[in-house]
C-alpha cells in the first residue's frame, strides 16, 4: 500500500487547560486538523493542566505500545480536609485542626520515595467488572481495590505555609499514580487529611512543559498552514529503542510484509523483550518491532505506514 505523504502524521505537545477532559483536547483537534486519527498518551483530570502528548495521523496507532517513562508534577495541596475525590472538587467528608510543621511534612513525604504500594481512589478510570471505578463512586458504591505497586523517583517540598497548611511539591513518579492519592496517604501519616488543589504535568514520555503549545497556539498556526511543520516526530517517543536503518530494497521487502531475519538488518544479541525503530531508507520511522526467537524473524509490534 502507498503511503500518504500528505497525511498528517506526529505528535502536538498540548498544555492541557483546565477544566477540558484529554477527550475536549483530541476533539478540538480533530476540529483543527480535519482528521479522526487522533490519540493522546495519559488522561489528565479536567482540573490538572500541563503536558498531553496528543498522537496525530497514523501515531495514534502508538498509544498503547509507548514505553513506560516517569511523568513530572508540580501539584498544590492543603492538609487538614478530606474529600470523596481526594482533591479540592469534591464533597467534603471531614475536617482535621491537626498542626503539621515543615520537618514533620518534609519526613512524611520521603518516606513515600522508592516503591510504593498505592490503592486507586474510587473516583479514578480504573475498571472493575468491566465498569469504571468513577461509575460505582457516583452511585456510592466502594468497590474493593487491590494495591498497585509505584515508584516515586523523588519528591521536594517547594513551599508550605504551616498557618494555611497549604503548600507545593514537584515530584518524579511512575505511570500510573495517582497524586492526589499520594497526598492523602502522606497526610494520613501525619495524623491528618489532605487533599489536592492544582496539578500541573511537567514532564510525559520525555517532553517538558516549555515544548508545549496552547490550543489557541494550534489554532494559530493552523490558520498559518504552519501547523504540521510543528509537529514532532514518534522518534523521540521511542529514541530508547536502537534503531535499524533498512536500504532501499529492504525497505520495501519490510512494508510488503516480508519477513527478515534479524542478521539481514544488523540487529544482534536480542532477547524477547528488546524492542528496535526500523527506519526506512529515507529516514522515516515506519516500524516498532521485536525479535521472533522461535521463528527468527523480525515482526512489527506497529506499523506507521
Amino acid at each position: 500500500m502507498a503511503e500518504n505523504v500528505n497525511e498528517p502524521i506526529g505528535i502536538i505537545l498540548i498544555n492541557k487547560p483546565q477544566g477540558w477532559t484529554s477527550f475536549d483536547v483530541c476533539s478540538k483537534l480533530r476540529g483543527i486538523l480535519r482528521t479522526k486519527k487522533i490519540g493522546h498518551t495519559g488522561t489528565l483530570d479536567p482540573m490538572a493542566t500541563g503536558v498531553l502528548p496528543v498522537l496525530v495521523g497514523k501515531a495514534a496507532r502508538a498509544a498503547d505500545i509507548l514505553p513506560e517513562s516517569d511523568k513530572e508534577y508540580r501539584a498544590g495541596f492543603k492538609l487538614g480536609l478530606e474529600t470523596d475525590t481526594q482533591d479540592i472538587t469534591g464533597k467534603v467528608l471531614d475536617m482535621s485542626e491537626r498542626a503539621v510543621t515543615r520537618g514533620q511534612l518534609e519526613k512524611a513525604l520521603s518516606s513515600f520515595v522508592g516503591e510504593y504500594m498505592q490503592t486507586p481512589p474510587m473516583y479514578s478510570a480504573v475498571k472493575v467488572d468491566g465498569k469504571k471505578l468513577y461509575e460505582y463512586a457516583r452511585e456510592g458504591k466502594e468497590i474493593k481495590r487491590e494495591p498497585k505497586r509505584r515508584f516515586v523517583k523523588y519528591i521536594t517540598l517547594e513551599s508550605y505555609d504551616e498557618g494555611t497548611r497549604e503548600g507545593v511539591i514537584a515530584l518524579s513518579v511512575s505511570k500510573g499514580t495517582y497524586i492526589r492519592t499520594l497526598i492523602a496517604d502522606a497526610a494520613e501519616v501525619l495524623g491528618t487529611f489532605g487533599v489536592m488543589t492544582a496539578l500541573e504535568r511537567t514532564k510525559a514520555c520525555g517532553f517538558n512543559i516549555k515544548d508545549c503549545l496552547t490550543v489557541e497556539q494550534v489554532q494559530a498556526l493552523a490558520d498559518e498552514g504552519k501547523l504540521f511543520k510543528a509537529m514532532k516526530g514518534l522518534d523521540g517517543i521511542f529514541e530508547e529503542y536502537p534503531e535499524v536503518r533498512l536500504d532501499k530494497r529492504r525497505t520495501v521487502l519490510y512494508k510488503n510484509g516480508v519477513k527478515l531475519r534479524p542478521e539481514q538488518v544488523g540487529i544482534k544479541g536480542f532477547d524477547k523483550e528488546s524492542r528496535y525503530r526500523i527506519v526506512s531508507d529515507e529516514g522515516r520511522l515506519i516500524s516498532i518491532a521485536y525479535v521472533d526467537i522461535d521463528k527468527n524473524e523480525v515482526r512489527a509490534l506497529r506499523n506507521f505506514y
